[in-house]
């Protein structure tokens, strides 16, 4: 229990720090993800990652930058306790015995193990933070995806369950929500575990400076996003689609569409954001993480 209390503290401390660092990076990406494919001979809402910034500050204020933050906010402590917590068991379950490090390989099972738990809690979270993010982009030309102006985090969550099935629609996307946790945690963790050993020269991983954690971290969560990109591309889509006069019928569809109306390039939208968020953002993660948990003893 003492472990769990520990993962559980450690984990929430990591998590707000990811969340106050990326967040500006992540509505950018939602936003370039997002906005529809122009028609011939029109530009595109955004031309890119810094015009997006331009457009979202003039339109709403630097606050724009974090339209969205108080759903996952509100989840962040569940989310990110549930996520180390049981990677914390799991690795306590692969364990020979206590305190023998896990090899690389063990780290890519206890990734895989929590992604599959934190799907649950990160889908209705992502779907109310993406609407919110999306509707700004949306509604400046008009779409029909944002018939309905939310307000706030729960003013999302009441619309969802009140006009689009109740707690089902709150789970709309969790296939490709799982489709991007369970492989994207696993490459981070078992990236993580990886570069800890080569700068510790071995598996004691314990003398490790902040310098160190920062760098392992970072690229740990550029490996995530490198992994399993174009699936959130695709859970972003299907998460903000009209519920009334949906254009995906679902993951495979919507990925067919993507490819068809935009090539490869359209499974990356955004792309530039989240590794420009993701690697600043883990690093923050995995460092308060770490000492969080040392001061905890």
């Amino acid at each position: 229990m003492a472990d769990i209390a520990k993962d559980l503290t450690a984990g929430t401390v990591g998590g707000v720090a990811q969340l106050v660092v990326g967040h500006p990076f992540d509505t950018i990406k939602v936003k370039l993800q997002s906005q529809p494919t122009p028609l011939p001979g029109q530009l595109p809402r955004y031309s890119g990652a810094i015009d997006a910034v331009r457009q979202t500050v003039a339109a709403e204020g630097a606050g724009g930058l974090f339209k969205g933050m108080g759903a996952p906010l509100a989840t962040v402590a569940a989310f990110n306790a549930v996520l180390f917590t049981v990677r914390g068991q799991t690795e306590a379950f692969l364990r020979s015995e206590p305190g023998v490090p896990l090899t690389v390989n063990q780290q890519i099972v206890c990734g895989a193990v929590a992604g599959t738990a934190v799907s649950f809690l990160a889908c209705p979270t992502e779907l109310i933070k993406c609407r919110l993010q999306a509707q700004g982009a949306l509604a400046s030309i008009g779409s029909a995806a944002v018939a309905v102006k939310y307000a706030g985090p729960m003013d999302v969550a009441r619309h969802v369950l009140r006009s689009e099935g109740g707690m089902r629609g709150l789970f709309k996307g969790l296939f490709p929500t799982m489709a991007r946790e369970i492989p994207g945690n696993a490459a981070m963790f078992g990236m993580y575990e990886a570069l800890k050993q080569y700068f510790a020269g071995g598996t004691d991983t314990s003398g490790l400076g902040r310098g160190s954690l920062i760098v392992a971290g970072g690229l740990a969560g550029g490996s995530f996003w490198i992994s399993v990109y174009p699936t959130d591309v695709i859970k972003s889509v299907i998460q903000i689609d009209d519920y009334k006069n949906p254009k995906f019928s679902g993951f495979f569809d919507a990925f067919k569409k993507i490819l068809a109306s935009e090539g490869i390039k359209g499974l990356y939208k955004g792309f530039g954001p989240a590794m420009g968020r993701s690697v600043p953002a883990n690093a923050a993660c995995f460092l308060a993480y770490e000492m969080a948990k040392s001061s905890l003893g």
